[in-house]
């Protein structure tokens, strides 16, 4: 196609990665990662994430405090916490790496092929980022499930459920993967496009146009 250039692609990467980016780093400040109403008392929302508990009424509204002791936390929320730290880590960097390696940017224009590594380490990067961000995002969403149906638990007891958070994780997570990989296919488009092209005159095509010819005459 002839508007599927490099450089279109390029763009679409670094537009799809920075969305991806971005939700990421505002899902891992929100509080809504879980969520908890109870029956009893209807009026009273509990909400959770990796750095807050918050507790919503009425009367008074949103009301957020900071966990006391990072040691008091289960272990799957002190694992998200490093998981998505390395995440928007390497998310940053990812960006940083494809900004001077993209087409049109007046950095590094004498160094087509370290444009190209630019790339691909952005490409990388951002894979790294999206697996950060759904790993965390699935871990805490597998042991709320497994605590949701534990039998253990009190029927009239509240328990936790998926937040708004844990679905804007996985869908940047998904982006920052789908950016990763628009990068690499860039890379692959130029590649091809600076392919050296035939020589219609070299001694091959020489020896097959003279058998061709050959043929003709016989």
């Amino acid at each position: 196609m002839v508007f599927l250039t490099p450089k279109i692609m390029q763009r679409t990467a670094l537009f799809v990665t920075f969305g991806g980016y971005v939700t990421s780093l505002i899902t891992t400040f929100l509080p809504f990662w879980k969520t908890m109403n109870s029956d009893l008392n209807e009026a009273e929302n509990w909400f959770s994430g990796l750095w807050h508990m918050c507790l919503y009424t009425e009367e008074v509204g949103i009301q957020c405090k900071a966990y006391d002791s990072i040691m008091a936390l289960p272990m799957d929320l002190q694992i998200s916490r490093v998981l998505m730290s390395v995440s928007i880590g390497t998310g940053g960097l990812a960006l940083l790496a494809v900004l001077p390696g993209l087409e049109g940017v007046d950095v590094c224009v004498g160094h087509p092929g370290l444009k190209r590594h630019l790339l691909i380490i952005g490409g990388v990067l951002s894979w790294v980022s999206g697996l950060t961000t759904l790993a965390p995002i699935s871990i805490v969403a597998y042991t709320t499930l497994v605590e949701f149906w534990d039998e253990g638990f009190p029927d009239v007891m509240p328990r936790w459920e998926y937040g708004e958070a844990m679905f804007s994780g996985w869908f940047g997570g998904l982006a920052l993967v789908i950016g990763g990989t628009l990068f690499f296919i860039a890379v692959c488009m130029g590649d091809f496009d600076q392919r050296p092209p035939s020589v219609p005159n070299s001694p091959q095509v020489k020896q097959r146009t003279k058998h061709y010819l050959k043929t003709e005459v016989l």
